[in-house]
């Protein structure tokens, strides 16, 4: 068995694939951009079955993704799956009350960053005959919502990206899939708001989705014969029918 590419992988839904992969005799190679997170995943992770490599990298910086990718260690080839998880929401403002600098860093990391380290992974998977790529999209990739202007298009992005890549890695033997998920509890909120009262306000009354969730769906589409692959998964809450419909009243 090889190795797994988890890009963000120091909290969330990154983590939470980190787990199940290794739990399942996957090496992993992780990034993200708090060390400290990475140091205290691998140390828990690792054992005498998996590898762990880890380096700290800001998805939304070329540089630190190419350096990345360099680093790999030889003896954690064959990459099997890389899970482009990294991205961010920031802000919820109308769209000429929005500032720039949220929105280059939103593009840099959910659209650009996605895009650049695909390109330098898809060349091993060739050079190997096989591999998975596994992109972390969302329902705001599918439906938008008031204030959501540039990070819904990032997500657009996301799922117009998914199915060009599966055109042009057709012959290749190479898989590509795309998770979207509703409202999952993460740091997502608190990121987007850089306020936790407030972040902790949009799960209030409702039970949402945990990163565990997500980590058993992507580990599913990755786990399927070489001859399946699932493209697209949207998953929601029970309790959220779309964006902006869901039963805030069901525990009161």
């Amino acid at each position: 068995m090889g190795s797994v590419i988890i890009t963000g992988a120091s909290s969330g839904i990154g983590k939470a694939c980190a787990e199940i992969f290794a739990k399942n005799g996957y090496n992993l190679v992780l990034n993200a951009r708090r060390i400290d997170r990475l140091e205290e995943i691998a140390s828990k992770l690792k054992n005498e079955k998996i590898k762990v490599f880890y380096k700290k990298t800001d998805m939304s910086n070329k540089e630190d993704i190419f350096e990345f990718v360099e680093s790999i260690p030889k003896d954690f080839y064959p990459i099997d799956i890389l899970i482009n998880n990294a991205g961010l929401s920031r802000g919820l403002e109308p769209l000429d009350q929005g500032n720039i600098d949220n929105w280059n860093e939103m593009i840099d990391a959910n659209i650009k960053g996605v895009l650049i380290i695909t390109k330098l992974i898809i060349p091993i998977m060739k050079k190997q005959g096989y591999g998975h790529i596994i992109n972390l999209g969302s329902i705001a990739g599918h439906e938008s919502y008031p204030g959501g202007n540039v990070y819904c298009a990032t997500k657009a992005a996301i799922k117009s990206l998914t199915k060009s890549l599966r055109m042009d890695l057709i012959r290749t033997n190479i898989r590509v899939s795309s998770i979207d998920p509703g409202m999952v509890e993460t740091e997502f909120s608190e990121v987007r708001f850089r306020d936790a009262q407030r972040a902790k306000k949009v799960y209030e009354n409702i039970k949402p989705l945990y990163a565990e969730d997500i980590a058993d769906v992507i580990y599913f589409i990755a786990t399927r014969p070489q001859h399946v692959n699932i493209e697209d998964v949207i998953i929601m809450p029970t309790q959220q029918a779309s964006v902006l419909i869901n039963d805030r009243d069901y525990n009161k």
